[in-house]
């Protein structure tokens, strides 16, 4: 299995937020903070990978006619743990998630990724698609937080550097607009659109080098 191509598929051409448009809701809720995006990133990449894991050794077992009720039943047990784990350990972070923990289960990446990958491929191969995708999701969340945060509060790494972050811009100038519902739209847009630029242009130079070989 080529992990690097996996891993430029997640961050790039199949990102699970700016390609294939999965969990808009969750990403535009609660990307204001630094600390928010890297606690909803890891919690869904640990969730991606065990769920894989247990789906694809399932697999074989697991009635077709009943498959997405079993796999919601796999991905609510480990978004169950993940919950109070940080409830007990970082509080902080579980309140300022909010309902978006439990909203996990029914996130389209895990249950997307367990129908079109899990049920059909190894365990290894599960893994390594969990962990992939799990660090495309985390990278979008983490570039739509550092923006946010920045324009929106002038600070960065509030609640990760401190529980205010590294103030940037001096309280007057920040466009509070941007930590808004509307603000989590444009940041969103304006990243898709950056990020189709980018793969056009990749594939663009992949066509004019295969023509020059």
């Amino acid at each position: 299995m080529n992990f690097k191509k996996h891993l430029k598929d997640s961050l790039l051409t199949n990102n699970p937020v700016l390609g294939q448009l999965l969990g808009l809701c969750s990403t535009m809720a609660i990307t204001t903070t630094l600390f928010n995006g890297l606690g909803m990133g890891i919690s869904v990449t640990l969730i991606l990978i065990c769920s894989n894991v247990v789906i694809s050794l399932l697999r074989k077992v697991i009635p077709d006619k009943i498959r997405i009720a079993a796999y919601i039943v796999v991905i609510a047990g480990f978004v169950t743990m993940v919950d109070l784990l940080l409830q007990a350990y970082l509080p902080a972070l579980s309140e300022s998630l909010g309902v978006f923990i439990p909203l996990i289960v029914v996130n389209c990446i895990i249950l997307g990724r367990a129908e079109a990958f899990a049920s059909k491929h190894g365990v290894l191969a599960s893994a390594v698609d969990g962990l992939t995708q799990g660090i495309g999701y985390t990278a979008a969340l983490v570039v739509m937080c550092i923006i946010r945060e920045f324009l929106g509060s002038g600070t960065f790494g509030a609640g990760v550097i401190g529980a205010d972050g590294i103030r940037i811009l001096p309280e007057q100038y920040p466009a509070l607009l941007i930590i808004l519902p509307v603000g989590g739209f444009l940041t969103l847009g304006c990243l898709i659109a950056f990020t189709q630029w980018v793969n056009r242009k990749l594939a663009e130079r992949a066509e004019r080098k295969e023509a020059a070989g």
